[in-house]
């Protein structure tokens, strides 16, 4: 008979993940390194006390850390995962009900952004003996239902220890799919409890090291030689590099495929970082929020290379991004539904790194014309030159937001990371961010959640820690993403942890107000401002005199504050120097000017207009998106006679 230890539930699955390893070739850490939790009654006898008495027992084993809110938890595993390269990731836990549902957005966070993270909601009683409990959704046509089978469309794994010996095989599913480079994504176990409390004889193999080995699958022959085929009777071929080339490790692979071919590469938003941002064959930012040299080649090119990315809207410019009329897109992902993605005939199904290696190997006397490589260096050059002239300081009281970039921009150091979400500031970003490390761009652009950036930075600054790297993270953020979820900032002062948050106001939502524009619907309901008793709006003149740099002052950060004034650029290089220099979290506080754009970079977006309207704005932007929609395809892949 094989050993057992008696154990609860709760404390069999927190040993268990103690145990679990990932293994990357030569790489190898904790899946799990550590439990972000907020207890209540759900969990507080549960988990709480097993990640007590390994504390008292075994402190180095599982690491317990506190947050301020539960999607706060499950934002800082994702960023933590994305500095990992999705090998490692946390694990977070919340009591019963509201505990749990405040996790429902991290955890469609997490999968849409193909990101781990593994979430360990309490439940209602599996006996239900005490029914209904505090807390308990009930529901007379489904008494079984609880509020946290609303985590099963935003889960890629979901399941529920009904009764104690079902933890073995629930736990190591799970653990797959969380290392599983075309399943990760949000990972969660469902927890009674009274389950939770439950005790069982756990077999010791169970609670033994257990390595996870992460796949990294060739492309099949066939595959690969039709893409090489489509590619060397390319003309004007064009990389669209997404996060996968990231995730896989595969930026050496793609310079030195690109060095080798003179192909160009547009980047994703999940993609910043393949390549340094002056190197030749780099156009930066591809789609809705690329920039024109991006942009325009794409637009030209006969064969799409696309490379680990999921083709969103945005990186297709809602499928507007690329008109040649014979297009053919090569479609690289480890994921079968994303190689297949848009009707795509030559998918090649493999890990990115294992493709461009094999890609190089095929395409080794191949390169493109001079002529091609003489057009992209011109666009390149004309872009570098654009951005450089939006750095260039107004003078301004109330800078732009393009200025505040090259602000940053300037006063940060090649391996600092730079943290965002939602709002203008990603596709300026796209756009303008100049990346120079691999990792150095960290935008969380698949969900576009208000509310990730200073988690996702706490959570970008202990992966950066783990590794023994002390590159400072940067959260730009603007007010009205602040203002959702800035409590993370007392989690950084309790466990001394270092961020530099720069907070830009601008009285508002400067990108959905520009968009509101846009769209005919001036700019209605996006201003933060006193509301108006007799036109019933908030579009009064009247700004609110809410002082954001005391509420973050009373954290217990030290803030700088940037006063308006004709030198506030210069002022702000500064406070990120003075930042930089600190071993504090630091938020510093600057206005803009929302009104002062980005440079375009020729993208479209599609998003309807109402086709009747009393508004003759409205009316006139029904005919701004009706010419627009003419550019879209639809369907990317197809193929015509060549």
């Amino acid at each position: 008979m094989s050993a057992t230890k008696r154990m609860t539930v709760s404390q069999a699955l927190i040993e268990f993940l103690a145990h679990q390893w990932t293994v990357d070739a030569e790489i190898r850490e904790r899946t799990i390194p550590g439990v972000f939790g907020i207890f209540g009654h759900g969990n507080v006898a549960g988990i709480g006390q097993a990640l007590k008495q390994l504390n008292v027992d075994q402190p180095e084993l599982m690491p317990y850390y506190q947050a301020r809110n539960e999607q706060a938890m499950v934002h800082q595993s994702v960023g933590f995962a994305r500095m990992h390269r999705r090998r490692a990731t946390f694990a977070s836990t919340a009591s019963v009900g509201p505990g749990a549902t405040n996790m429902l957005t991290g955890a469609a966070l997490a999968t849409t952004n193909r990101l781990p993270a593994l979430l360990l909601p309490s439940d209602t009683f599996a006996t239900r003996v005490a029914d209904p409990v505090l807390q308990q959704l009930e529901q007379p046509w489904d008494t079984g239902l609880t509020v946290n089978d609303a985590f099963r469309p935003l889960s890629r794994f979901f399941d529920r220890v009904q009764r104690p010996e079902q933890l073995y095989s629930i736990a190591l599913a799970a653990m797959r799919v969380l290392t599983d480079p075309v399943e990760t994504g949000a990972v969660t176990i469902a927890l009674p409890e009274d389950v939770q409390a439950e005790a069982l004889d756990v077999p010791v193999e169970f609670l033994q090291d257990r390595e996870w080995h992460i796949r990294r699958p060739v492309p099949e022959r066939a595959a690969l030689a039709r893409a090489v085929a489509a590619i060397r009777k390319a003309k004007k071929p064009f990389i669209v590099a997404g996060g996968g080339v990231l995730y896989s490790s595969a930026e050496n692979e793609l310079r030195e495929l690109v060095e080798a071919t003179g192909i160009p590469v547009g980047t994703s938003q999940a993609g910043g970082g393949v390549l340094v941002w002056d190197h030749p064959q780099n156009l930066g930012g591809v789609g809705a929020t690329g920039t024109i040299a991006a942009n325009r080649l794409a637009a030209e090119a006969d064969v799409i290379i696309g490379i680990g990315t999921r083709y969103s809207d945005f990186t297709t410019a809602s499928r507007t991004a690329f008109q040649n009329p014979d297009v053919v897109f090569v479609n690289i992902n480890v994921a079968s539904f994303d190689a297949y993605k848009h009707g795509s005939r030559l998918p090649v199904i493999a890990d990115a790194r294992e493709a461009i290696a094999a890609l190089s190997a095929e395409l080794e006397h191949f390169g493109i014309t001079a002529e091609y490589a003489e057009r992209i260096a011109r666009e390149k050059a004309a872009w570098d030159g654009t951005v450089d002239a939006a750095f260039a300081p107004s003078g301004l009281e109330r800078p732009g937001q393009t200025e505040i970039i090259g602000a940053v921009q300037s006063a940060s150091d090649p391996q600092d990371v730079v943290v965002q979400a939602a709002g203008s500031l990603p596709g300026d970003l796209h756009k303008l961010w100049r990346v120079r490390d691999p990792l150095g761009y960290h935008v969380e652009y698949a969900f576009s959640c208000m509310g990730y950036e200073i988690a996702g930075g706490m959570g970008a600054k202990r992966g950066a820690l783990a590794d023994g790297s002390d590159r400072d993270i940067i959260v730009m953020v603007g007010d009205g993403s602040y203002l959702m979820l800035n409590s993370e900032l007392v989690t950084a002062v309790a466990e001394g942890i270092k961020i530099i948050v720069v907070l830009i106001q601008n009285h508002g939502f400067a990108s959905i107000g520009h968009l509101s524009e846009t769209v005919g619907s001036e700019r209605f309901g996006t201003r933060y401002r006193a509301y108006d008793e007799t036109a019933r709006n908030f579009q009064s003149d009247r700004v609110l005199p809410v002082d954001l740099a005391m509420n973050a002052r009373s954290y217990g950060v030290d803030v700088i504050e940037i006063a308006p004034s004709p030198s506030a650029i210069a002022d702000l290089k500064a406070a990120v120097a003075t930042a930089k220099a600190s071993d504090r979290t630091t938020v510093i506080h600057v206005e803009s000017d929302p009104l002062l754009y980005s440079p375009s970079g020729d993208g479209w977006w599609d998003v309807p207009v109402p086709e009747v309207s009393t508004l003759t704005s409205t009316q006139e932007a029904r005919e701004r998106y009706e010419r627009a929609r003419t550019a879209q395809r639809p369907l990317l892949g197809q193929e015509q006679d060549r």
